[in-house]
């Protein structure tokens, strides 16, 4: 018998919509466009028909074709498999959980798109190990490709994708439940991310707008193109469910995503335009132009959609034939759009082929290939508030924090509800620490020099999760945002209920896995080449900054959070935990001061600084600042946390009092204590306790003088 949530009761909608029937042509004519915009970019850019110097090694036009061919299938695959997927985890509705019918065929259907997906990831390898050889195909053997895929980048970042996707096909088949949904979904997108980062992006002149840009231009993009195919793909189905919640959904997330792309494209365009000219003068500037055109009239297209389509589809009762002509006017502008959408992909496929225009200055400055930017000149004021870095990723994540945060306190505010101001102003003061410690020219100084990477590390770690954490998002997004529309259907709300709750949050949050993890990540990191390995590429940097960030947040959370936890930790058990850590950091500072080397000499010796002394005094001052700024924080948390002890010592003795005044007190220890000395009493007394009903003076005489 099928389970409620597999059960459609509803009736069928839309039993002559227009367009049903005709998904073959549609899908044909997506196919066709995105191989015209592949192959009029390829010529138009240049990397169809290359100059070949004649007596160099060269792969052959096979290659030169197949594998932009390769790429095409492999990110169209990717589209079709994370538009499924959002399709069944966010699109439409699910019930207490469980996908419905319909949405558990989409996740069916992504798994074998993920297939395809997969083998035209190892396609794509063996077409770009050809290439790197340059040696045509079948030229190439199999340990050659195996060799390559091991060593070096770009054949590493497919390789993850192949893992990932095969993943994907395995577990979706199993997959029954609105979470398992959502966690393919999250898969898919993170195995869009690896050859962007191995690509144009690493080699960037400024790595934090290149490689965030391009990583986040690839995964909005999917989204966007992913997710509107399959809204077309749902409203031609005869028997379509909900599919006026999914338009309607899709619609919402669609202007985010179209946001993010914007500003994601501007981002990688900046990243790899070193003038004006560029854009209008090279082939890889105009190619970006034709992408720019096309986004325009997808922005009206997506406009045209919400003031015409969207609103007759709402105003339309269910069922009725003026709704089937309505969503004939949706499908007719989407599946334009999406027409468009697949030339802009063969477009991209073709715009990665295209060498970018080269950098005016052809030296190559060690610290422009490792951080984007030459060593800045002596640190002064001045330099500190003007040598800014562009890191895209740290941007987005202030601006859409506090964004984010200032629009939940107005909807509570607007509802008449409080919201203390003491939090707002934690929580914007923690994320200007992060636009000083990040963005500002500190950063600049932070990449090259170890004291004030020390310096950024303490502020990452320990001071800006204080702050967060004090902040309480997670508590004022269960206040402002509103519970699902739908009985049973997950929400944001719902999400993050069910995120606070789960397992994976009762281990984060374990004093046994975040405290380890505060307390032995600086020593791993200083005290092995794990510093230096990070520190040479800008991911791994980014990688360790983010580390510092949330394990300090997960430690201060445990100890002075305000949101709801899987579990409360007694205030003792908080305060030494609290002196625990405070000790080994005091230590920590003390080793690196007395180390007889330089750490990360290697690395540090790459570039010259010549305006500092020596690298052992830089060193001991990074290390003398770990020891000295462990106080600040610890006094803060110390005033915090004694704050907090007191007003929940006080909300107890309320809720006791309370409790006893209306005779129903619910502390079990104190009950079960007053009944042991009513019980001594009596028996000094000498009475039984047969022989003392329960409300007599005497029991109670033994209470009052407990």
């Amino acid at each position: 018998m099928a389970s409620p949530a597999q059960t459609d009761t509803s009736p069928p909608e839309h039993t002559d919509a227009p367009g049903t029937g005709q998904i073959p042509l549609f899908a044909t004519a997506a196919i066709a466009l995105c191989l015209l915009g592949m192959g009029l970019t390829l010529i138009l850019g240049g990397a169809a028909y290359p100059e070949v110097i004649p007596g160099l090694p060269d792969a052959g036009e096979a290659v030169r074709w197949g594998f932009p061919l390769a790429k095409v299938v492999m990110d169209s695959a990717a589209v079709l498999t994370i538009g499924l997927l959002i399709m069944a985890a966010v699109l439409l509705p699910s019930h207490r959980g469980r996908l419905t019918t319909q949405a558990t065929g989409y996740v069916r259907t992504a798994t074998w798109a993920a297939l395809v997906w997969a083998v035209a990831a190892v396609s794509t390898l063996y077409f770009q190990t050809s290439e790197f050889l340059a040696r045509p195909m079948g030229q190439v053997s199999l340990d050659e490709v195996t060799s390559y895929a091991g060593s070096v980048a770009g054949g590493v970042s497919l390789m993850v994708v192949v893992l990932i996707t095969t993943g994907i096909t395995l577990f979706g088949r199993t997959v029954g439940s609105a979470t398992g949904a959502l966690l393919l979904l999250v898969a898919a997108l993170a195995a869009t991310t690896p050859p962007a980062l191995t690509g144009h992006s690493a080699s960037a002149g400024a790595h934090e707008l290149a490689m965030a840009g391009l990583t986040l231009h690839i995964v909005t993009i999917c989204a966007w193109v992913g997710g509107l195919v399959a809204v077309v793909y749902h409203v031609m189905r005869r028997d379509a469910q909900a599919p006026v919640v999914a338009v309607n959904r899709f619609s919402h997330m669609a202007l985010w995503v179209y946001i993010g792309v914007a500003i994601s494209g501007a981002a990688s365009a900046l990243a790899r335009l070193h003038s004006l000219e560029d854009l209008f003068l090279t082939e890889y500037g105009l190619i970006i132009v034709v992408k720019i055109l096309l986004f325009a009239i997808l922005g009206a297209f997506g406009y045209l959609h919400r003031e015409h389509a969207l609103k007759r589809l709402d105003d339309t009762p269910q069922g009725s034939e003026g709704q089937t002509l309505r969503r004939g006017l949706f499908l007719r502008l989407a599946v334009v759009e999406a027409l468009i959408m697949s030339a802009v992909v063969g477009i991209s496929v073709a715009l990665g082929r295209t060498a970018p225009p080269p950098p005016l200055d052809s030296e190559v400055d060690p610290a422009v290939a490792i951080f984007g930017f030459p060593v800045p000149p002596p640190m002064s004021v001045e330099n500190l508030l003007t040598l800014w870095r562009p890191d895209l990723f740290f941007f987005l994540f202030v601006v859409v924090g506090a964004g984010i945060y200032l629009a939940g306190v107005t909807r509570l505010v607007r509802r008449g509800d409080s919201w203390p101001i003491g939090r707002t102003v934690a929580f914007l003061i923690g994320l200007l620490c992060l636009v000083v410690t990040q963005l500002s020219g500190f950063a600049t100084y932070a990449a090259i020099l170890f004291s004030t990477h020390m310096l950024q590390h303490m502020a990452l770690s320990m001071m800006i999760p204080i702050l967060l954490v004090l902040g309480a998002p997670a508590t004022l997004a269960l206040r402002a945002l509103k519970p699902a529309r739908t009985r049973g259907d997950r929400g944001p709300r719902e999400w993050i209920t069910l995120l606070l709750n789960s397992r994976f949050a009762k281990f984060l949050t374990h004093p046994g896995f975040a405290v380890p993890m505060f307390v032995a990540s600086p020593y791993l990191l200083y005290f092995t080449p794990m510093f230096e390995t990070l520190m040479n590429d800008h991911l791994g940097h980014m990688f360790m900054n983010m580390h510092f960030l949330i394990s300090g947040f997960l430690f201060y959370w445990i100890i002075i959070g305000i949101d709801p936890a899987p579990r409360k930790i007694p205030y003792l058990l908080r305060i030494l935990l609290l002196l625990v850590v405070m000790g080994f950091h005091a230590f920590f500072g003390i080793a690196i001061m007395m180390q007889s080397s330089p750490i990360g000499l290697e690395f540090y010796n790459r570039f010259e600084v010549p305006w500092i002394d020596t690298l052992d005094s830089d060193q001991y001052a990074g290390g003398g600042i770990a020891w000295a700024l462990g106080e600040i924080p610890t006094m803060l948390v110390t005033v915090a946390l004694m704050f907090q002890w007191s007003r929940d010592e006080e909300r107890q003795e309320r809720r006791r009092v309370r409790h006893a005044g209306r005779g129903d007190s619910d502390d079990a220890d104190m009950d079960a204590y007053n009944a042991y000395l009513a019980e001594l009493d009596r028996r000094a007394r000498g009475i039984t306790t047969q022989e003392t009903p329960g409300n007599t003076d005497e029991g109670k005489s033994g209470t009052d003088r407990g």
